[in-house]
């Protein structure tokens, strides 16, 4: 009974992985476009390789807020591994995330969709360990119900997520 409950809840887990991804690539590759043509004259290409520097600053400041999203955005990444791959170590789970991340910027600078820029590959990155320690603190304190309950706040926070990205597409047809 334990391995059905078990297979059922990595299932839920890799459905919300699987949501989680294909947000995360339509709003980090397809700048939240609907009309691909848009993004076939965006012809944005740079790259910066100098760390909270470049696009990070903005008007001689560091940008903070950007480099916060980025860290939010990869945090339910590290906890989703987490979930997901209980048994292999923290480098284990911190490569996906950086091979993901950096698999984005690469993307952007091949299709010219927009800047490929260290900073977000260390914010990502950065982001995803969060989750990765998110998930180590919420086991030690619930124990064994730890992905169950993880699994129902994500699938709250995704219906949430994915209503509000419905109403602004919606609002700006």
């Amino acid at each position: 009974m334990k391995e059905k409950k078990t297979a059922g809840s990595k299932n839920v887990t890799l459905g919300l992985l699987t949501v989680y991804l294909i947000v995360l690539t339509w709003i980090i590759l397809f700048k939240m476009e609907l009309n691909l043509e848009l993004l076939r004259h965006m012809n944005l290409r740079g790259i910066n390789l100098i760390p909270f520097g470049g696009s990070a600053v903005v008007n001689g400041k560091a940008d903070v807020s950007e480099i916060l999203l980025n860290v939010a955005v990869f945090i339910p990444f590290g906890i989703y591994l987490s979930m997901l791959c209980r048994e292999i170590g923290f480098l284990m789970k911190v490569l996906p995330i950086f091979a993901v991340s950096l698999m984005y910027e690469v993307l952007q600078y091949c299709f010219a969709i927009g800047a490929s820029d260290i900073t977000d590959l260390l914010g990502n990155t950065f982001g995803g360990i969060i989750g990765i320690g998110l998930f180590a603190v919420c086991s030690k304190i619930m124990g064994e119900r730890t992905v169950k309950i993880l699994n129902i706040l994500a699938v709250a926070g995704t219906i949430i997520v994915v209503a509000f990205l419905a109403l602004l597409v919606a609002a700006n047809m």
